[in-house]
């Protein structure tokens, strides 16, 4: 079984250089993101607070940490000193508190919208009424400690590669539209975030931007959903 470095070199040697990696290192330990620490990877995912808080002193400062799993608001304070991007944006209260915590930082956090494209109804995501409403909302309009670079979306855990497709073509979808209709002059709205260990070409394909890779890198994960 090949090393991690040699798992990344292949991965970085398949994708256009435009895409970009988040290592899913969740579960993983501190040896294992270092070790791709220094194959040259500097974008590290993880979807638990307290794992991503412990981790990140460990860490050398120019690596990036990116949340992507569900985030409950009263854990925003723990990341929002350091987080470099939120991919999992799904309610107007959420966004809320990344603000309000983003001001007692003296930070702008990047957020990204998350839809829900698959059909397990067991994944978190917003429709696309649902975040026309958000951007629509006074609320949001206020918000200065918030930046909201894109969106992202998980596929159905399926063979069926079609539906895959299908489900990446709509999120891609409701890019152009919130592009367009919110931020069509914002060249910081850019990320198509979607594509994991078992899709990614399928997403790269559909126009993904960033993909989300766990298994491929580091081995088997515990969690496949968001690797």
């Amino acid at each position: 079984m090949d090393g991690i470095a040699e798992n990344l070199k292949k991965l970085r040697s398949s994708i256009p250089a435009n895409v970009r990696i988040v290592a899913v290192s969740k579960t993983k330990p501190v040896a294992s993101v270092m070790e791709a620490y220094r194959a040259g990877q500097r974008i590290f995912g993880e979807n638990k607070v307290q794992e991503m808080v412990s981790k990140q002193p460990l860490i050398p400062a120019d690596a990036e940490w990116h949340f992507i799993g569900h985030l409950q608001t009263n854990k925003v304070r723990y990341i929002a000193p350091f987080i470099g991007l939120i991919h999992s944006i799904d309610s107007l209260n959420l966004l809320r508190e990344v603000n309000k915590e983003g001001l007692k930082n003296n930070r702008v956090i990047d957020c990204l919208l998350q839809f829900h494209i698959a059909t397990e109804e067991t994944k978190f995501g917003l429709n696309l009424e649902d975040a026309k409403t958000i951007l629509d909302s006074f609320s949001y309009k206020e918000m200065k400690n918030i930046r909201i670079t894109g969106v992202m979306g998980m596929a159905s855990l399926t063979e069926d590669q079609y539906l895959i497709r299908k489900e990446f073509r709509n999120l891609a979808d409701y890019f152009r539209i919130i592009k367009s209709g919110y931020f069509e002059n914002q060249d910081s709205f850019r990320e198509l975030s979607m594509g994991m260990s078992g899709d990614y070409n399928i997403a790269i394909e559909e126009g993904s931007t960033m993909i989300r890779i766990g298994t491929s890198i580091f081995g088997v994960v515990d969690d496949f959903l968001t690797s």
